[in-house]
């Protein structure tokens, strides 16, 4: 049998909505200058529920992208992913007109997608019977409605697919875009993860005791858990050759990426993050010295974040002392299923300007860190591949490698 030859994947085009910006050159200029997102919650009260910031998005007009259409039937994660799609679509060139030609698909990462439209569903079936509960809700009560509104919105006609990979899920939606495109079943997909800030999520996080007090900083030795955050990125991935012959500017190209999963915490989840950055650095073809920077996924969990920097420590060798390393939720929060899609933004930042963001507020690491080239201050880099990761509490590792080829 002849081996299928995976097509080159390239990115043509962003879009971003997040407490720190409302588009992707925003975002990149406020990570690289360490400015942070987080601030004081006013979307629900928080009485009671611990830590008072997160990383909301606000102000939030989505007309400013969508127009005088009625948003009625659309809930605010799906407005979030609408207006990213949006930026993406017009910042990559895929008008109206061109998208009645072809076939454009989306693949959307997402943790919990419409949860507050799905409780307050649910507690008006139940306090005041199914006749008073709203038709409106109804349509936003599944894990995968945002990415029907969008494919609705935007009429995306192509492949329609929603990853729920816990906090992985939105680099897990790059790499499953990627993939049907190198196949050969896709040409132009959207892809990236979308959510939403919530009173029904923080509560969860809450009572699992994974909110920090004092300092969600990631891997700060003070660190005491992760800041909520919420938003939308989103890229559009293309098959090389079909992006040249239309002459749209490629921002990077994706070189390989990983997969793992272990449920077992402890050090399993070391192993499994180990694993998924030695297959992504085998699928891109690349030694671990060939990589320039790295973007993790910590969020200022305790053991999480000591977990991912030995996984990647260990993937990396002897190269992990050396390389530069950030963790962007330090100003965003912990975004969820948006998370690894804004990690990929601010990556594209970094590959057109050479700036890799910092830790703000990062003053020490643990004792015997391993990956000791981190930083409270962004800093030069000569990038040309960067190293994303995401991990999740549920087990799911994620590895992403980008470049300019």
């Amino acid at each position: 049998m002849r081996r299928r030859v995976l097509r080159r994947v390239v990115v043509t085009g962003a879009g971003a909505i997040c407490s720190l910006a409302d588009s992707v050159e925003d975002l990149q200029a406020a990570l690289q200058e360490g400015r942070s997102g987080l601030k004081p919650v006013e979307l629900f009260a928080t009485n009671g529920l611990g830590p008072q910031q997160a990383g909301e998005v606000r102000p939030f007009e989505p007309r400013t992208w969508l127009g005088d259409r009625n948003l009625r039937p659309v809930d605010r994660t799906a407005r979030l992913l609408l207006a990213a799609a949006q930026q993406a679509l017009d910042a990559s060139g895929w008008t109206p007109e061109r998208r009645k030609d072809f076939e454009v698909g989306l693949v959307l990462g997402t943790m919990y997608c419409s949860i507050h439209t799905i409780s307050e569903f649910d507690r008006r079936n139940v306090q005041l019977g199914p006749s008073y509960a709203s038709p409106f809700d109804f349509a936003n009560s599944v894990i995968n409605a945002a990415a029907g509104q969008a494919a609705i919105w935007h009429h995306l006609w192509g492949v329609n697919s929603t990853i729920a990979a816990g906090e992985a899920s939105g680099l897990v939606a790059l790499t499953t875009a990627a993939d049907l495109i190198r196949g050969g079943r896709a040409t132009a997909v959207l892809a990236g993860g979308a959510e939403e800030l919530c009173h029904e999520s923080y509560l969860a996080f809450h009572r699992a005791g994974r909110l920090g007090a004092q300092r969600p900083v990631p891997f700060d030795a003070r660190r005491d858990g992760m800041a909520l955050g919420e938003g939308a990125a989103i890229l559009v991935l293309e098959e090389a050759d079909a992006a040249a012959g239309r002459g749209a500017a490629v921002l990077a190209e994706v070189l390989g990426h990983g997969a793992a999963f272990d449920p077992t915490g402890g050090e399993g989840s070391a192993r499994a993050m180990e694993r998924a950055v030695r297959l992504a650095l085998e699928d891109a073809g690349l030694r671990p010295e060939e990589i320039d920077a790295v973007s993790t996924g910590a969020n200022g969990s305790i053991e999480e974040d000591r977990r991912e920097a030995l996984g990647i420590a260990a993937a990396l060798g002897g190269h992990a002392a050396a390389v530069p390393v950030t963790a962007v939720k330090s100003m965003l929060g912990e975004a969820l299923g948006a998370s690894g899609a804004l990690q990929a933004v601010a990556a594209l930042g970094t590959l057109r300007d050479g700036v890799l963001p910092g830790i703000p507020d990062l003053e020490c690491t643990d004792e015997g860190f391993p990956l000791p080239a981190v930083s409270a201050q962004s800093r030069p880099v000569a990038a040309r591949r960067i190293l994303i990761t995401a991990s999740g509490g549920g087990g799911h590792c994620c590895a992403l490698v980008l470049g300019q080829g």
